[in-house]
């Protein structure tokens, strides 16, 4: 049952997109740098589709896609943001780098291997299970430096929106990475998905 409401979810949100070329488009316009370059806060802008491969993972993994009623920004102090990079560092050395095959991206948490998205959606739960609130814990697809695909979980909190990322065990503010930021997921709705 919560396999199909989970599915219409998806239905409804897509049913809602326009699909404008720009939207898909990988050029200068379509994979957006800084939306403010002093913004602490991710600028979202018109809905986009989520990743094919996270509605596979919000198939089976109802309850880490569940709506929330909490805060969407989290209020942090030091020890907090100690906890931050804890867990960053922490989830960084436990889990082994390891690619999928071409054609078969698998978004998974809780691995003892896996590539940039399962480091993410397990910090993701870690944190769940320390406290932080839902709604400020954010998937983020972006491009390296070298144009490879990316996935990092964001953190929005009191002092801006921060970037948990395998490729470092340092949290820096989202304008403050390397990043060329796409798409995120929606704080109100875990499920939609917006561009950056």
């Amino acid at each position: 049952m919560k396999k199909k409401k989970i599915i219409a979810a998806f239905a409804t949100a897509l049913a809602g997109l326009t699909f404008a070329g720009a939207a898909h488009a990988v050029g200068p316009s379509g994979l957006a740098g800084r939306a403010h370059p002093f913004s602490e806060h991710i600028v979202v802008k018109a809905p986009t589709l989520a990743p094919y491969a996270f509605v596979r993972f919000c198939i089976d993994n109802a309850s880490d896609c569940a709506a929330s009623d909490g805060p969407a920004t989290a209020t942090v102090d030091t020890v907090a943001l100690k906890q931050l990079r804890q867990v960053n560092r922490e989830i960084n050395g436990e889990i082994r780098p390891q690619y999928d095959t071409d054609g078969d991206d698998v978004w998974q948490a809780d691995v003892s291997a896996g590539d940039c998205e399962d480091f993410a959606l397990t910090k993701r739960r870690r944190l769940l299970e320390l406290g932080w609130p839902a709604n400020a814990l954010r998937m983020a697809i972006a491009y390296t430096p070298n144009n490879n695909g990316h996935a990092v979980l964001v953190v929005s909190t009191s002092r801006g929106d921060l970037v948990l990322d395998n490729r470092t065990n340092a949290v820096r503010n989202w304008h403050d990475t390397d990043l060329r930021w796409v798409m995120i997921q929606s704080a109100a709705n875990p499920l939609s998905w917006n561009q950056i």
